[in-house]
């Protein structure tokens, strides 16, 4: 690969998937550092916003679909924020859940 090739493709990498290609020793395990963010991130923002309680077998078929999603949304983050737009969706709902745990609590407090 020509060196103008490689500049040109980093060029249009997504910040994050272009930093973790920089840093990272070989493609090939920057690839594999991608697609685990991707599938934390996935996870973390499944479990905050749209998790349900349901028995261990059905979270399992759940989480197996979600890793195979997360192939796809692997090869889309190179160059297209999918792994900053999860971190701001995380983000997003960890501020939602820390001021519903304080209404909650409120809501309980027997001073008022």
């Amino acid at each position: 690969m020509k060196v103008e090739d490689t500049e040109f493709v980093f060029g249009r990498m997504s910040g994050i998937a272009r930093f973790i290609y920089e840093v990272m020793p070989s493609y090939t395990i920057a690839g594999y550092i991608l697609f685990g963010l991707v599938l934390l991130m996935s996870a973390i923002v499944y479990k905050l916003g749209f998790a349900k309680k349901l028995h261990p077998l059905q979270s399992l078929v759940i989480y197996i679909f979600l890793f195979f999603g997360c192939l796809v949304l692997t090869f889309l983050a190179f160059f297209l924020p999918i792994v900053e737009g999860l971190i701001v969706a995380a983000l997003i709902l960890i501020i939602y859940r820390v001021r519903r745990l304080k209404e909650y609590k409120g809501e309980n407090d027997p001073v008022a």
